[in-house]
């Protein structure tokens, strides 16, 4: 065999994935490469089975093959579970006992894009490890071929429904829920899981669609789930449920329509699982509302703020032995009686199991906690040599003028009127930015300060004209 050497666009190696847009930045033998480079990795490391899947992109049945290629020139055996959503392929992870798991998917970008997400043994796969796939393929680091490996396609669908609806622990009252995996590759799972779960289900955008027909499948942007707000006041649902691309992220609606955001929701499941886990630790990223974490506390928890980022609070998790974790871009994860992975569907399962017990509507528990207001995610362009530089000045000036800053992941300002956060993003070239206070005028004096900064370290100030979303 001819010696293998491979480069990659430099754009697509990303801190917790691979991602590009087919055709122009990623192609068919980048998925070999992935395969054959990562499947170094497992062999090397003493292993022998990976599990693999795809979403419902367009493009996803012409990468999987080739990444599937790629396992079998290490001699590993490939589990392939075929269409199915991300958190299913974890699950097949550890009911195979596999070694290694690949994901293929977009997540919530757009049509033209595709990627891949990776987990070695149990543990995600991430940052300087992404690296080290680009590194191998172009020094051609690989095992060399001796036996050819083999696949074999497994339907993993019917031993993880089983094992979600495990969980559910509503006992007899009967909710009317509606749907939305926005066509996502989490479609077929929710027909099936809601076939099965007691009350009455709606779903909508229930067909795997890879041109995403009726909206962008990403349910952190409020105009994504209009359509699911609509089926819930028309059919006076108890709440509403949307996935995104790949369906790890969750969104959800009360009865009354309003949208709970990830730090609501934590605060939601985290009062349930901290009656059986007293003390635990929540951990929720640095975006998230002060209000979660003192509901945490008041919950009889130990709250823990951590950097952004999916592997990242798995890996903190891991660490700390906590119970249940959150981001506010709608990933949860559950080591709660499931794996510590981010699933959606599961997370569900969770959230219908809590109202189902409660006395009270999901709109009253939502309206019950401290009302603050808070602008949304701020992001702005800023070159990606500048943009940690821009983070750390900020953080000196700061803590030169005595002013409380916590820096787990950029700076995050405590002040009377509330908090505003300024942290580089990991993926893009941008900055991001949030501040949330208890009074408009509050939030007014928060983004002066924010500004301030920024123009001290010479940039444009933030476009402040979106909504600010009450919360």
């Amino acid at each position: 065999m001819t010696a293998f050497h491979h480069s990659f666009d430099r754009t697509v190696l990303r801190e917790y994935d691979i991602r590009g847009i087919v055709g122009t930045t990623l192609q068919p033998e980048d998925a070999f490469a992935i395969g054959r480079c990562f499947g170094s990795l497992v062999h090397r490391a003493g292993g022998t089975k990976v599990a693999v899947g795809y979403d419902g992109r367009l493009s996803s049945p012409d990468l999987e093959p080739q990444l599937v290629a790629g396992l079998r020139a290490c001699g590993l055996e490939v589990i392939r579970i075929g269409l199915v959503a991300t958190p299913m392929l974890y699950f097949a992870a550890y009911h195979f006992s596999a070694d290694g798991a690949v994901m293929v998917t977009g997540s919530h970008n757009p049509p033209d894009y595709n990627g891949f997400k990776m987990m070695l043994g149990k543990k995600p796969f991430y940052g300087q490890q992404i690296q080290e796939i680009g590194r191998m393929a172009r020094e051609g680091d690989v095992v060399p071929v001796s036996t050819e490996g083999h696949d074999h396609q497994v339907d993993v669908m019917e031993a993880y429904v089983a094992r979600l609806l495990k969980d559910y622990d509503g006992g007899d009252r009967q909710l009317k829920v509606v749907w939305d995996p926005g066509n996502g590759s989490g479609s077929n799972v929710t027909r099936v899981l809601a076939a099965k779960l007691p009350g009455e289900h709606y779903v909508i955008n229930g067909e795997v669609d890879g041109t995403f027909p009726n909206h962008h499948p990403d349910p952190t942007v409020a105009k994504n789930l209009e359509q699911l707000i609509a089926e819930v006041k028309r059919e006076g649902a108890d709440l509403g449920i949307a996935f995104d691309g790949d369906a790890d992220r969750i969104g959800v609606v009360d009865n009354e329509g309003h949208i709970l955001f990830g730090d609501q929701l934590l605060v939601v499941l985290a009062r349930d699982v901290l009656k059986s886990k007293p003390g635990g630790t929540v951990i929720a990223d640095v975006k998230a509302s002060q209000v979660l974490f003192d509901e945490i506390a008041k919950a009889g928890g130990t709250p823990l703020m951590w950097k952004t980022g999916h592997s990242l609070i798995k890996a903190k998790m891991a660490e700390t032995g906590s119970p249940l974790a959150g981001e506010m871009s709608g990933h949860i994860f559950f080591a709660d009686k499931w794996y510590g992975f981010d699933d959606a569907p599961y997370s569900a399962v969770r959230l219908l199991g809590i109202i189902a017990r409660m006395p009270q509507t999901l709109s009253a528990v939502r309206a019950a906690l401290p009302q603050v207001i808070n602008t949304p995610e701020l992001r702005f362009d800023c070159p990606e040599e500048r943009k940690f530089e821009v983070v750390r000045e900020v953080k000196e000036r700061l803590t030169g003028a005595g002013a409380k800053v916590q820096d787990v992941d950029g700076v995050r300002v405590l002040t009377p009127d509330g908090w505003w956060l300024l942290r580089a993003s990991n993926t893009q070239a941008v900055l991001v930015a949030r501040c949330e206070a208890s009074s408009e005028a509050g939030l007014e004096r928060l983004k002066g300060m924010l500004v301030e900064q920024l123009t001290a370290s010479g940039l444009a100030a933030p476009d402040f004209s979106g909504e600010n979303a009450g919360h």
